[in-house]
């Protein structure tokens, strides 16, 4: 990594960055961070309303917090975490020099030791666990960088939240290109790209059965008979591992929404409005609304179940078409 006097030095190659990055595996990245609220009820409750997770355990004098909002509790909000540590920042400034300038969440792993109670105040402390190598995805090329953070309460673990990010250098072209004006779309323009297939797995398989068959399918528990949305091995209110299904009826309202300007996705043609939509039968799902401008589609507005298919050779996907008063529409 030499350079000429009175110019910056160049970046590191790879070959370079990857002993740099390795070195600070096992180094800190939050030292005694303290939770900013204690757990508390309204934090839980709004959390629950979010999810509509109904459950008793977490109201009610006895209650404690759903397990899955462990990093709730150590999160730093706008101003940040004090504790940061001076080698993370590091860390993040080698990458943006190496040209990983943008940074993307992709996924996070906990592990429970006993629950959250309204009052604990937590404590914790995050070091780097991991940094990859190189890795090329449609984003960019990066590296995938892991933090484990340890909880405790009154000095008692209680959880483990580890979370990885891609720091990774942005693929210029990612933009969809506009095809010249035609006849092949109604709008005169046609994306570039692919969409992305469904991801398939064996808890999501039986769901993916049913839209092939154009019926959307609902898990039901046969231990309280629940329903539940979006399929899971087992159920969230009971924990009953046996399940059947019912068929959705296709009608439900628009609970909320988004949408969509930026940042511009490959095969896809913003803007477009997402919703989350509330079943007849009680449950949400987040889906695509359509047959209404993306500026018309308002919370309440009631919505019908289609299956659409946006490319040859792609699966039929649930999509729910909403209905303008006529007074909007004319």
């Amino acid at each position: 990594m030499s350079h000429l006097p009175g110019r910056p030095p160049s970046p590191p190659s790879g070959d370079q960055l990857a002993p740099l990055l390795a070195a600070f595996e096992g180094r800190p990245a939050v030292v005694g961070g303290v939770g900013k609220d204690p757990v508390n009820e309204p934090m839980i409750r709004h959390w629950c309303e979010a999810l509509g997770d109904s459950s008793a355990a977490y109201s009610g004098p006895d209650a404690v917090a759903p397990p899955a909002m462990l990093q709730v509790w150590t999160m730093g909000g706008l101003s940040g975490n004090p504790g940061r540590s001076a080698a993370y920042e590091e860390l993040l400034d080698l990458l943006d020099g190496a040209g990983c300038t943008s940074v993307v969440a992709t996924d996070c792993e906990q592990e429970y030791l006993r629950p959250l109670r309204p009052g604990d105040l937590v404590a914790f402390d995050s070091v780097v666990e991991s940094v990859s190598g190189p890795k090329t995805t449609k984003l960019g090329t990066g590296y995938f960088v892991t933090t484990r953070t340890d909880v405790r309460v009154d000095g008692e673990p209680v959880g483990t939240h580890r979370f990885r990010i891609l720091k990774y250098a942005p693929v210029r072209a990612y933009a969809p290109s506009r095809a010249p004006e035609s006849a092949e779309s109604p709008e005169g323009r046609k994306p570039a790209a692919t969409r992305p297939r469904p991801v398939i797995n064996r808890d999501n398989a039986g769901f993916w059965d049913g839209v092939d068959r154009r019926r959307l399918l609902i898990q039901r528990c046969l231990g309280c008979r629940t329903l539940r949305f979006p399929w899971l091995p087992g159920c969230n209110a009971c924990g009953h591992g046996e399940w059947d299904t019912v068929e959705a009826s296709g009608e439900g309202t628009v609970f909320s929404y988004v949408v969509l300007h930026h940042p511009p996705f490959p095969a896809f043609d913003p803007p477009y409005a997402v919703g989350l939509i509330e079943l007849a039968e009680g449950v949400r799902i987040v889906s695509n609304v359509v047959g209404v401008p993306y500026d018309k589609v308002r919370i309440g507005m009631p919505v019908r179940l289609e299956f659409v298919r946006y490319e040859e050779g792609q699966p039929e996907l649930p999509v729910f078409r909403g209905d303008l008063p006529a007074e909007v529409g004319g």
